[in-house]
């Protein structure tokens, strides 16, 4: 019976740990994840679209840099949900442009701890480091992050893993309680992670502020092949995203499908007011081909040239107006009229001069 006891004993100490890893696929994510690894751990690495990242996909990149570092990527698209929850109504606001990074991380998280009690993982980790960034990376920041971590996890789906009233040390009391930084791990009190023997705390970092010096050796050290310059990925830390959204909140109601709005095509605001989205080549005439139900489209007929969207509701001079630009980027002639469709309507009409045109940008180059 005692061999069996200890048999059995050996086996729980055996088995191995997991964590699940914010992955934006930047340089400081990929050091966390490799830090886990070497010590034994299991990684998946967590790629969250938000709807605001880069405009290419990025799915083979990501999956790369994450077998490098020996994790396995788990791909989750959460635009919507960010949209529709987040972006609008952050608890604690906004960085210098449209940017709700404290709640965004904290969101990020709460999805990375749902998929953690689906894998049957122990913990998260994200590739913060302290001091980095003045919004989302400063001490009072992420303490917010936790508090509202530990509010998520007042859910019942994490009663399994937790024991509220602490009357079971082998589970932390409370979500925020398993959120390890191993950049900074050093700089910080120690995790339940770290207490329960499943980290080593000696092999983890101790790195703070903006210099990137100590990331630089560790790839120098790693020789990855795949990896990315800092400079946040995100685009709604970018001004023109932000100006724009910020304009169209001024201008009517914001839906989802205004995201690809503020990402893609010259972006105009018409002499009677309407706004007007014009593709600026095939891959963003593609993205911008969306049912809208505030906007309808204008596409020339017969001639290549791009397809632009504006508001519904717009005067019928604005429409005319946006037609006769959106000829003018298309392959015309000036003194020549072309057919081109607005909304279900056809109508022949002359080219408007793309030089002047540009006095109805939004955002002047």
């Amino acid at each position: 019976m005692e061999n069996i006891l200890e048999k059995q004993s050996y086996n729980i100490q055996k088995r191995q740990i997991s964590a699940v890893a914010l992955f934006s696929g930047g340089l400081d994510s990929m050091i966390s994840m490799q830090l886990l690894s070497e010590q034994g751990i299991k990684v998946y690495a967590l790629n969250f679209n938000i709807g605001f990242g880069s405009n290419k996909d990025k799915s083979e990149y990501f999956y790369n840099a994450a077998k490098q570092v020996g994790a396995e990527l788990i791909q989750i698209n959460i635009a919507k949900q960010f949209f529709d929850n987040i972006l609008f109504k952050p608890q604690y606001g906004y960085g210098r442009f449209f940017n709700p990074c404290i709640d965004c991380h904290a969101n990020m998280f709460a999805h990375a701890f749902a998929k953690m009690v689906e894998l049957g993982a122990d913990f998260a980790i994200s590739g913060e480091v302290l001091g980095q960034r003045p919004k989302s990376q400063r001490k009072e920041a992420m303490d917010q992050v936790k508090k509202l971590v530990r509010k998520i996890g007042e859910n019942p789906l994490y009663d399994s893993i937790l024991s509220r009233d602490g009357s079971n040390p082998n589970k932390p009391q409370t979500l925020d309680e398993l959120i390890l930084r191993p950049m900074s791990a050093k700089l910080m009190p120690p995790t339940f992670p770290e207490k329960m023997g499943w980290v080593d705390r000696e092999k983890l970092l101790a790195v703070s502020g903006r210099g990137r010096q100590t990331q630089l050796d560790l790839l120098k050290k790693y020789q990855w092949k795949y990896h990315e310059k800092p400079g946040g990925g995100c685009l709604l830390t970018d001004t023109s995203v932000s100006l724009k959204i910020k304009d169209m909140v001024a201008h009517r109601q914001v839906v989802f499908e205004d995201v690809e709005l503020f990402k893609n095509g010259r972006y105009m605001i018409l002499e009677n007011g309407a706004r007007c989205i014009i593709s600026r080549n095939e891959e963003e005439a593609k993205k911008l081909n969306i049912t809208h139900n505030f906007m309808e489209k204008i596409e020339p007929h017969n001639v290549i040239g791009p397809i632009a969207l504006i508001d519904k509701n717009a005067s019928n001079e604005d429409k005319i107006l946006a037609a006769r630009i959106v000829l003018g980027y298309a392959k015309t002639q000036l003194h020549t009229s072309y057919d081109i469709k607005i909304g279900e309507s056809m109508h022949s009409l002359l080219p408007y001069p793309k030089d002047e045109a540009t006095k109805f940008l939004f955002l002047k180059s």
